[in-house]
């Protein structure tokens, strides 16, 4: 394996089985520092990589620097010839040939698609959501992509915030289950296979506690907070050897992320001992000149690098200002050496140094890409994440014959919406649509009707949508037909663009007429199943109160139509939880099951009608769906929680067991939830916190002895400086099928 100086014809060689550390060593002392800042420089694809090169302005600019070696990485480069393409003038025009690594945002597949996030941790099926990814990487790679910046891993509480459908929900330790399953998705066991690319943890630190929701907004949250709900997924991601991570748009204690030492170099680098590198995200080394931070592009470039930020995204502020930095003495060039280090050693770790075109094979890229067998990947994992949350009088599963069938909704008929948001590489049109999905069962009466359009002209991911919310002309033929049928299908939500990076709302309930079709539709036949698609929790209290099914559908990607009518006729049985509350109305917001008990939780049991308590006065407290909530096409009973004692000590491990039975009349999947309760503490904790969870599948009244074991690391909590810590006293378990649930045991810890 050599590293060849392309334009004086040195080499530097390295023997195979050399490490790592070592090869990276013996390259940094060959480069240039300007070399070695072209590492920290990522550039978007600015021209026709297969066609001629760019003679003029910016685009110029950026090819010279490629051919120069100033370009560590591109991104949105795809396909295996453009790949080629521009690894090529990097590898063999720059002076020592250092390969590209390849950034794509694979966010919930490639060109086939999953769920989106949020609806895969609805599955809280861990070993579905790392084959998910697997699928993702086997596509992106085979295309050319060897790095994704994803998963997303921040924990959100507010359903506002349009990004909530590219997380897991509202929970840490869900949330750090699920961040492990997909970095091990994307990365497999070996990064230099050609199957996996390197992950990306993102956005470090705070982001999904943005204020109002509103997108790119200011966060400001306390240190127990960040401790303990905010960084344990990326905690767990860094653990499970996450290659990379990017910091956030916000700022966290007055410091925007991007420029955050106490985020990026105390806890990141230093504490945890991160050794992968850190991308900003897109430009946000420039922003921080517009928050105020700092003064111009060099103050900007100062204090990003010194933070910790080693790439950066576009800002083009690296490549025109560390340099000078270094030459005045104002930055240290251990500081570039150490980002380069960093970058160069994932580059070896992906094999591109072996083999920069390692993942340039055309003909695998026609194999792999939209392969067959993922549909049946992507299919599985759509089912998984469907949630049942309301089933009066066992109206679902529809029966599969002698039926007529009201298909309703400009949704049911989408094959665009369903795809979600953050889908890039894939082509329009190309999910399942539900109305396709149910006319598989052939032996109903199915006539579909639109209703009403949710948008008004076309939809783009980077455009704002236009929401109908005057045209009802379509509201009575859909009816007419209503009023025929034995059963009303209603598909409604929001389109697959209206979640998603800068797509926050104030309002979070059924966008436009949908709303006042549903209850048009409810005055003449009231036997209507809701199946909603959306990318957020949405207010829908109407709905709850009137109609008797409702199932959350999510947006579930290329496969979506099929699944929701396998779930809707019952040839697969609903097991999803919700991963995020659904509250009563966006003044609940935020709203989240780990709340703190406050000081005058309930009311004055004696003087009823004093007011002096933790409360709304026109709303319950209580939210419309709670986290952990699902229902299934049969019923689960919960019994025998025990402990072998009551009393352990700090090292013992706690084994809790729980007997669950199936007492309905098909088979089911049940997602058995443990929760704890520290009674006392030093710093308030939550009234519930989720510990543990076990997916089990029961036969018709088959019952299962489900085990669950505590120990000091389930029964602790981070101090206000950061410090992990196990105190004694006395703790609460519930296990059941919710957050709600009741059943409950106490023990001692000492």
């Amino acid at each position: 394996m050599a590293c060849t100086d392309n334009h004086n014809n040195n080499t530097i060689t390295y023997s195979k089985t050399d490490p790592i550390n070592k090869k990276v060593d013996s390259l940094i002392k060959i480069m240039t520092l300007k070399e070695k800042i072209g590492q920290m420089n990522q550039y978007n694809g600015f021209w026709d990589v297969t066609g001629p090169a760019p003679d003029n302005g910016d685009a110029e600019i950026k090819y010279e620097h490629l051919k120069n070696g100033l370009v560590g990485s591109m991104l949105s480069v795809r396909g295996t010839k453009a790949v080629r393409a521009v690894q090529k003038i990097a590898v063999e025009e720059s002076r020592l040939g250092i390969p590209l690594i390849i950034g794509f945002d694979v966010i919930h597949g490639y060109k086939t698609l999953s769920p989106i996030p949020l609806a895969e941790a609805a599955s809280w099926d861990l070993e579905a959501i790392e084959k998910s990814a697997q699928v993702a990487a086997a596509e992106a790679s085979a295309a050319g992509i060897n790095w994704t910046f994803a998963p997303m891993v921040d924990i959100s509480r507010d359903p506002r915030w349009g990004r909530v459908m590219e997380g897991a929900g509202e929970d840490p330790f869900l949330g750090s289950k699920i961040a492990v399953a997909r970095v091990k998705g994307f990365q497999g066991d070996d990064l230099s296979a050609v199957n996996t690319i390197a992950a990306c943890a993102k956005h470090f630190a705070a982001y999904g506690f943005s204020e109002a929701g509103k997108e790119y907004n200011t966060v400001d949250i306390g240190n127990s907070t960040l401790h303990n709900t905010v960084l344990p997924p990326f905690k767990a991601a860094v653990e499970a050897n996450v290659k990379t991570l990017m910091n956030a748009f916000n700022e966290y204690d007055g410091v925007p992320a991007t420029g955050n030492e106490y985020l990026l170099r105390n806890i990141l680098k230093d504490k945890w001992g991160f050794k992968g590198f850190v991308i900003t995200d897109w430009a946000s080394i420039k922003e921080m000149v517009i928050w105020g931070y700092a003064k111009d592009k060099r103050d900007a470039a100062k204090i990003a690098a010194l933070a910790g930020s080693d790439m950066d995204m576009e800002s083009h502020i690296y490549v025109s200002e560390l340099e000078q930095l270094v030459k005045d003495g104002v930055i240290d060039e251990k500081i570039i050496d150490e980002a380069a280090r960093r970058i160069l050693t994932v580059k070896f770790e992906l094999g591109l140094f072996d083999d920069p075109y390692r993942y340039c094979d055309e003909t695998r890229e026609k194999e792999v890409v939209n392969s067959p067998k993922h549909l049946d990947v992507v299919l599985d994992m759509a089912k998984k994440s469907i949630v049942l949350l309301k089933n009066e009088n066992d109206l679902l599963p529809l029966k599969k014959q002698g039926q007529n069938i009201a298909l309703i909704g400009a949704l049911a008929n989408e094959k665009n919406s369903p795809l979600g948001s953050w889908r890039i590489a894939s082509k329009d049109n190309t999910g399942v649509s539900v109305l396709e999905g149910m006319q598989n069962y052939k032996d109903n009466n199915l006539i579909y009707k639109k209703g009403a359009d949710i948008t008004v002209g076309d939809t783009q991911f980077v455009n704002e949508l236009t929401i109908n919310t005057t045209d009802k002309s379509e509201f009575n033929e859909a009816i007419d037909v209503a009023k025929k049928a034995d059963v009303v299908v209603m598909v409604l939500g929001e389109h697959g663009f209206q979640s998603g990076e800068a797509r926050s709302r104030t309002d979070i309930n059924l966008p436009g007429v949908q709303q006042e079709l549903l209850e048009a539709i409810y005055k003449v036949n009231k036997n209507i199943v809701l199946v909603l698609n959306n990318g957020r929790p949405l207010s829908i209290t109407w709905a709850d109160k009137h109609i008797p099914a409702i199932l959350e559908t999510w947006q579930l990607g290329t496969q979506a139509g099929h699944a929701v009518a396998q779930v809707l006729y019952g040839d697969y049985n609903p097991s999803g939880k919700l991963p995020m509350t659904f509250p009563r109305n966006v003044g609940q917001i935020p709203i989240y099951y780990n709340h703190k008990n406050t000081g005058r939780p309930v009311r004055d049991a004696f003087n009823p009608e004093l007011v002096f308590w933790s409360h709304y006065s026109d709303v319950e407290n209580t939210p419309l769906y709670h986290f952990g909530h699902g229902l299934s096409y049969t019923t689960f009973k919960y019994e025998n929680l025990a402990l072998e004692k009551t009393v352990f000590g700090m090292d013992e491990t706690i084994n809790i067991s729980v007997g669950i039975t199936n007492t309905g009349k098909v088979t089911g999947k049940e997602v058995a939830q443990l929760y704890i309760r520290d009674l006392v503490a030093s710093t308030t904790r939550p009234v519930k916190e989720l510990k543990g969870f076990e997916l089990i599948e029961l036969q018709a009244g088959e019952t299962k002895t489900v085990n669950f074991v505590l120990n000091k690391a389930s029964l602790g909590f981070y101090n206000n400086q950061g410090d992990f810590i196990i105190e004694p006293g006395t703790f609460e378990i519930f296990i059941g099928g919710s957050s709600q649930t009741t059943l409950n045991t106490r023990f001692e810890l000492e």
